[in-house]
């Protein structure tokens, strides 16, 4: 029997609804799938003794779920102060305009189509909202666009895609670059190092309490797909079809689509780099 804490980055039992640190507790929105896990996570981030809270990812564009966020924050006796994106894709970000609507925040995110409020997020900005600090990462690959948020003072990093609960995420190809992904996972497990991260709050699945064995194991991850994608070509498989076909067997099918994707980048990092 496997059990969780057996498994890379040492996943807590079940979903992440709820409380997880002493600042971030998920609202798991209802859109469960082989891509989405049990649903998008939405974070709510309150320093203790604020009224003031920070939500990351109100998720899709579902009125129950968002009315949900805004409850769950008013019942620990806080009001939504401030909206962040982790990227665009609109299982995170459908939802904001609206959730905008309702709670009278800016949504502040790197993409600039993605903002209300004009102001936007950059790399090295620090957000204080009600004694609260998020330290902004820059971390593409999975899409252009994509953020993770440091929260210091919990040891926690917010993920969005980058770094699932359960599994590995895709390479979003042709927005997303493998070069990219991989930079940003070293630069995330410097932050395991260095500022003692240990806590990933993911945008999907499961908290994580082993920050730094869970992006280890995505670099190795990553390094052994790339081997396999290889030696696939060299044996022939041309297309990313092809690959995914010979690669990805063991898999759900139902997931080889967005395989597909990944292969993309993947054979775009290998001719980059004069492998194939």
């Amino acid at each position: 029997m496997t059990y969780p804490t057996d498994l890379p980055g040492r996943p807590r039992p079940g979903a992440a609804g709820g409380p997880a640190t002493a600042r971030a507790t998920c609202v798991l929105a209802p859109n469960p799938s082989v891509m989405t896990l049990e649903g998008t996570n939405t974070w709510i981030l309150a320093e203790p003794g604020s009224d003031a809270a920070v939500v990351v990812d109100p998720g899709p564009l579902d009125e129950a779920h968002l009315a949900n966020v805004v409850a769950t924050a008013e019942a620990a006796g806080k009001r939504v102060a401030l909206t962040l994106l982790t990227h665009g894709h609109v299982d995170h970000s459908a939802g904001a305009a609206r959730f905008a609507e309702l709670t009278g925040t800016r949504v502040r995110a790197l993409d600039p189509a993605l903002r209300l409020g004009g102001e936007g997020l950059g790399v090295g900005d620090v957000v204080t909202t009600g004694g609260l600090e998020l330290h902004v990462i820059s971390t593409p690959g999975h899409t252009a666009d994509s953020l993770c948020f440091h929260l210091p003072a919990d040891g926690a990093l917010l993920t969005g895609d980058t770094v699932l609960g359960r599994g590995t995420t895709i390479v979003a190809h042709p927005d997303g670059r493998l070069g990219d992904y991989l930079d940003s996972l070293r630069r995330l497990r410097a932050l395991t190092v260095d500022e003692d991260v240990t806590v990933v709050l993911p945008g999907h699945g499961p908290v994580l309490d082993d920050a730094r064995g869970a992006i280890e194991y995505y670099l190795a991850h990553r390094a052994k797909r790339l081997a396999q994608v290889e030696t696939a070509v060299e044996n022939g498989h041309r297309t990313a079809e092809e690959v995914v076909a010979a690669v990805y067997a063991d898999v759900d099918r139902a997931l080889w689509p967005a395989a597909e994707l990944s292969v993309r980048a993947q054979l775009d990092y290998l001719d980059e780099h004069g492998l194939i």
